[in-house]
């Protein structure tokens, strides 16, 4: 089971224009989101050790946005 809850998905989903949302597809939506959250970190991890620290700040997640959107 997915830790992300899924209402909190079902309501992701009906914000962005989703009249309905079945178990299944919050479910595969939930796993998605886990596994795309858990990339994210990892990059996020990575550039804070390469800048020799321990802490992942807001600044290594908003790096690894702007290095994801720009595929730098």
């Amino acid at each position: 089971m997915a830790a992300l809850p899924l209402k909190a998905v079902e309501r992701i989903l009906r914000k962005a224009g989703a009249r309905r949302v079945s178990r299944g597809g919050a479910e595969e939506f939930s796993k998605y989101l886990e596994q795309l959250a858990g990339e994210i970190a990892s990059d996020a991890s990575q550039l804070a050790q390469h800048s020799g620290r321990v802490t992942v700040t807001e600044q290594d997640v908003l790096m690894v946005r702007k290095i994801r959107r720009t595929g730098r």
